[in-house]
């Protein structure tokens, strides 16, 4: 499933170009038009149809808002070309515990990022076929699954692969929109399904004013801020594109700036049109008259597509259903690139395991891949994959991760002018910075309101899930800073010296052959002293043992401990720590036999006594554990027929 495995050298072939570093990095800002529009229609009909004449303005400030992050993050892309973004600028400009907050943030947006589009993505399937909805979680976990294998095999093959959906999806939502605004101008305009739906308010008959339609036109643009989701994503993968680096990649971000402005205006503007209507529970608030468990409304894109196309069975509602639920799916593909490389950048400044900086076979962050996937799939699993339940766990940490990044680069502008230069350079990063410091104040603003409408709906589960993560990136670091300092040589001549003496113990239940070759392998390390010991669990065996020792002219002593209670562990344990007590400049080397298997339940038969030996001895200073293996001829089959090392098969080797 993952193919071959990749050189090393072979990581030049493995960059992209910008055709297919768009579907990779931008398929969630993209998509997000699918739902940023509904997200704003939920929130304002919780009022009633009356307040459905916010959408324009609401759909105005988010453009806007998106504008000046792209804007921003083109300048974070020139400026810091070598991956991390967001984390990146932060950590260099506002210092390292900054840095965390951001990476924490983001790393649980990006979580989310998988949960909220593949959930999405099932809504939009469900909108086309109905009777599915009832398979809602194992299809959402099943997508979740196929995203990491794809992604397994490589960035380049991830984008091939995802480059089609995402690019019929644009194409598909263009010819959506000239549709409909032609058909309008026509005259003609189209009529969503839900044009009759008369919503009633939550609150009753009641009319919003003062602060309670503030609150409510509030929490609809930060719903909307969605659209924004996935940006920062292509500022964290720039090593990933050809060179030169950071102008493809700053290219890319104008395009998916571009691209998406446009489709979300062109699909709020064809919902106003339409007059579609939606809400958290339509069935209920429009008093349709029907059985509520069973019924599911269409999404704002599914009601467009078929009032455009002249129905839910035409080609056109079937093709704009099957490219955004497909587009959606892939729209968290922009996590599972941006998710790995910002662990492994934690990872290479030790916040987080080292293994997470390790590459695969296909030269991808694999372990980064499987831990977001396994992350995502409890999350969807855990929240039944509603978008409605994930929405407000949503776009708080990137929004965390803008404010705290463009404020981050008004500080690098401000030393960067400091030292001088040419004018005309100078001109250019006094622009920079004005572009930066008016993202800092937009976004920090929205990150106040989002934190305000969404952190009792359940935002306050993303702010402790980030606090926790902050937490435990502090305690790896804290645990790899002692480890290097008790690991740190002060004096190498000393640590060199070699122990003035030599001990061997070789431990002994029978006399056969794993023994023997146990007491070889001793002699052969020319041990200032050996010794062979055994436990005298059974007196009898353990005079046939002594018998046998004898007869065979072992020139070996053979101790005999007792052991009243029939333990085995703890008089070996005690009595290796004896010797070591009484010489502590010496050093011990204990020999266990052990039998080599080729069957799992094998295991469960034999070494048991050796694991638990060998368990207590590694704490003992000065004590070196040797396992001596004796391979059992199912061990042997098991090698030449199938058992091959890791990762052979894609390399093609042939068995041994």
């Amino acid at each position: 499933m993952v193919g071959r495995a990749l050189r090393s050298s072979e990581m030049g072939q493995a960059l992209l170009p910008k055709r297919l570093a768009l579907p990779i990095f931008a398929s969630d800002p993209l998509s997000s038009v699918a739902y940023a529009t509904q997200e704003i229609l939920v929130v304002l009909t919780l009022g009633g149809l009356a307040y459905v004449h916010f959408t324009p303005w609401i759909a105005v400030a988010v453009v806007a808002l998106m504008t000046v992050v792209v804007l921003s993050y083109q300048q974070v892309v020139r400026a810091y070309p070598s991956g991390g973004g967001s984390y990146e600028v932060v950590s260099a400009n506002l210092g390292e515990s900054a840095g965390l907050v951001v990476g924490a943030a983001l790393m649980v947006d990006y979580v989310m990022t998988v949960a909220v589009s593949v959930a999405s993505g099932v809504d939009n399937i469900i909108s086309a076929v109905p009777q599915l909805h009832a398979q809602r979680v194992p299809m959402a976990l099943g997508f979740v699954a196929l995203l990491a294998v794809v992604n397994l095999r490589g960035v380049r093959e991830s984008g091939r692969a995802f480059a089609a959906p995402t690019y019929l999806f644009v194409s598909g939502v263009f010819i959506m929109i000239a549709t409909g605004l032609f058909r309008y101008l026509a005259g003609d305009a189209p009529v969503a399904e839900s044009a009759s739906y008369g919503i009633r308010p939550q609150e009753g008959d009641a009319q919003l004013a003062g602060v309670a339609l503030v609150l409510l036109v509030l929490r609809a643009f930060s719903n909307g801020c969605t659209a924004l989701t996935g940006v920062e994503a292509i500022s964290n993968g720039v090593p990933a594109f050809r060179k030169p680096k950071s102008h493809n990649a700053a290219v890319t971000l104008a395009a998916m700036g571009l691209i998406a402005v446009t489709l979300f205006v062109g699909v709020t503007t064809l919902a106003i049109v339409s007059k579609v209507h939606i809400a958290d529970d339509a069935c209920r608030l429009t008093g349709l008259g029907q059985d509520c468990s069973a019924y599911q409304q269409r999404t704002v894109i599914a009601q467009i597509a078929a009032a455009v196309f002249g129905g839910e069975r035409s080609a056109g509602f079937y093709y704009v259903q099957a490219a955004t639920a497909l587009v959606l799916v892939l729209a968290a593909n922009t996590a599972f690139n941006g998710f790995p490389l910002l662990s492994s950048v934690l990872a290479q400044r030790r916040y987080l395991p080292r293994q997470l900086h390790s590459r695969g076979d296909r030269l991808a962050f694999s372990n980064g891949i499987v831990a977001l996937a396994v992350t995502a799939g409890l999350l969807l699993w855990g929240f039944e994959a509603s978008v409605t339940a994930l929405i407000h766990l949503y776009i708080l940490g990137v929004f965390t991760s803008f404010t705290l990044s463009q404020t981050g680069m008004v500080r690098h502008w401000n030393q960067v002018l400091s030292t001088g230069g040419d004018p005309a350079l100078r001109r250019r990063r006094r622009v920079a910075r004005v572009i930066n410091v008016v993202g800092a104040v937009f976004t920090g603003l929205v990150l106040m309101v989002v934190l305000f409408t969404k952190f009792l709906d359940g935002a306050w589960l993303a702010v402790l899930a980030a606090g926790v993560l902050w937490l435990l990136m502090r305690a790896i670091r804290g645990h790899y800073d002692r480890t290097a300092a008790e690991l740190t040589s002060t004096d190498p001549h000393a640590d060199l010296t070699s122990p003035s003496r030599v001990l061997a113990v070789v431990l002994v239940s029978n006399v056969h052959k794993p023994t023997l070759r146990a007491l070889a392998y001793a002699r052969a390390s020319k041990p200032d002293r050996l010794e062979a010991l055994t436990v005298a669990v059974d007196h009898e065996e353990t005079r046939a043992l002594e018998d046998q020792w004898q007869r065979l002219g072992i020139d070996v002593p053979l101790k005999v401990l007792d052991s009243p209670y029939r333990e085995v562990t703890r008089p070996v344990v005690d009595h290796v720590r004896s010797l070591s007590r009484e010489s502590p400049r010496d050093i011990l080397g204990v020999y266990i036999p052990e039998y080599v298997v080729g069957r799992w339940w094998e295991n469960l038969l034999h070494n048991q006594s050796a694991l638990r030996i060998k368990a207590r001895l590694r704490f003992t200073p000065g004590v070196l554990v040797i396992s001596v293996p004796w391979q059992l001829i199912s061990s042997v089959r098991a090698d030449r027929h199938g058992a091959r090392a890791p990762g052979s098969v894609r390399r093609g080797e042939p068995p041994r």
